[in-house]
């Protein structure tokens, strides 16, 4: 049998949104966890937050933490983001919510304008964090 550290593992959080689609919301495997495109979306009601670019990205990182958490990680082990913009003219609010999450050692980034996005959301965030270094079998094989 393999150790849980190479083995595909799926994983949710009721508080963050159900999958939209034919995907996983958050993927453990091989030492990573790969946090799926999270939009401005209230878990609770599935709608996008209102308030603007600075509203969907504090609700799209709030939703991105509680994945990344519900896989056994944290967001200081987060090494990864990629943003996703509706429109470029928006990278200084959103940077500004963005450096609310990451204050020390914030994970490397990259940040595109799109043609658009789901729901005709203000952004989209993806995240590759660290996994735990111990496995959720018990072995210490971190």
């Amino acid at each position: 049998m393999a150790c849980c550290c190479e083995e595909k593992r799926i994983y949710t959080s009721e508080k963050a949104p159900k999958a939209q689609g034919p995907y996983s919301p958050a993927v453990k495997g091989g030492g990573l966890v790969f946090i799926a495109g999270q939009l401005g979306m209230d878990p609770a009601t599935g709608n996008l937050v209102e308030g603007g670019i600075e509203a969907e990205t504090r609700q799209a990182l709030t939703n991105l933490k509680h994945l990344v958490e519900a896989a056994g990680s944290s967001m200081d082990q987060v090494v990864k983001v990629t943003v996703f913009l509706r429109d470029i003219q928006d990278f200084q609010k959103m940077n500004s919510v963005y450096a609310e999450f990451f204050v020390a050692n914030p994970p490397a980034r990259s940040a595109f304008q799109v043609g658009a996005l789901p729901r005709g959301a203000a952004v989209e965030i993806e995240a590759i964090a660290l996994a735990s270094s111990t496995c959720d079998c018990g072995c210490s094989c971190g």
